[in-house]
């Protein structure tokens, strides 16, 4: 039952990939389109848009990013039916506001180019096509097939080697996202719009910067360690050193997404106060949903060993 908890799990890591990367290049985009010259130009209302849109994929990626969290902090790496469960339904969760903020981009697009009337159904019908695919149609199938499976509760003993190739999965989850977000940032420090912002929005932007620098420099770590350290070879040492820096890195990268998101609302709907409230809960929201849940879940669990 161990190898199929431990297979299923890899498989909901690597479709957690696939999601997480498109929702963090989505992110990216949010950020340098607050730079763009055209930005300047669109109505309040869809500027608006754009900092709810830029919010919706920033919940998206917290989602994605949480049951790896979990599966460091609470499981230690080890595989169960809890954590592939929670993987699935945080998976299910982020798709939701992944159609709506995909909706909302391709109707800002849209609207700037052809008129507020075709953009209005373009991203309308983007998010519910979104919604028919992912969600809609799984139901349909669900309900065909019957009951779902059930999943045993308890945690495994997963070997070592499958324990070391789920971390470097979710260090992959965490990480191509982190780089693309990287470059966005570099790009728009170049930008006539960026020298235009007050030096306070320069000066969060710049520890953003710093914040993803370091993020993605922790997340690549242990790949480094295991190649150059441990010569390719799995041991519990790696496993405890790797599992340090990924959590390490998702707590950095954490701080740089609530920056960027306060630079960039604070420049689409011309409100710092806007801008760092939306910043300041999306940093908390992460927080708590990334290491507050997580630590508390294995206070619970080690009480109730006790």
């Amino acid at each position: 039952m161990s190898d199929t908890i431990a297979k299923r799990l890899k498989t909901a890591l690597g479709e957690t990939r696939l999601l997480i990367l498109g929702a963090q290049i989505l992110f990216g985009f949010h950020l340098n389109a607050a730079f763009q010259q055209g930005f300047a130009a669109l109505p309040q209302g869809l500027r608006d848009l754009h900092a709810f849109a830029f919010l919706s994929m920033a919940a998206a990626i917290g989602l994605l990013i949480a049951p790896s969290l979990q599966h460091r902090i609470v499981e230690g790496g080890e595989a169960s039916g809890r954590i592939l469960r929670v993987t699935t339904r945080f998976a299910d969760w982020a798709l939701l506001p992944f159609a709506v903020g995909f909706g909302a981009d391709i109707a800002i697009v849209v609207s700037y180019r052809f008129g507020f009337t075709l953009g209005g159904w373009i991203g309308a019908g983007t998010t519910v096509l979104a919604f028919a695919l992912w969600y809609a149609a799984e139901w349909l199938l669900l309900a065909r097939r019957g009951r779902k499976e059930s999943v045993m509760e308890a945690t495994e003993n997963t070997p070592l080697d499958e324990r070391v190739d789920q971390l470097l999965t979710e260090a992959r989850v965490l990480i191509p996202g982190g780089q693309a977000l990287l470059g966005f940032q570099l790009a728009i420090m170049l930008t006539d719009g960026f020298a235009r912002l007050p030096a306070s929005s320069q000066t969060i932007h710049l520890l953003a910067l710093c914040s993803i620098t370091i993020a993605v420099m922790l997340l690549m770590a242990p790949a480094a360690f295991h190649r150059i350290s441990y010569r390719g070879r799995d041991t519990e040492e790696f496993h405890t050193l790797g599992s340090a820096l990924v959590i390490a890195g998702a707590a950095v990268l954490a701080l740089g997404i609530a920056g960027d998101l306060y630079v960039a609302i604070t420049l689409g709907v011309r409100s710092a106060i806007v801008g760092a409230l939306c910043g300041l809960t999306a940093g908390v929201a992460l927080f708590v949903t990334w290491f507050a849940i997580p630590l508390a879940l294995r206070r619970r669990r080690e009480r109730q060993a006790v």
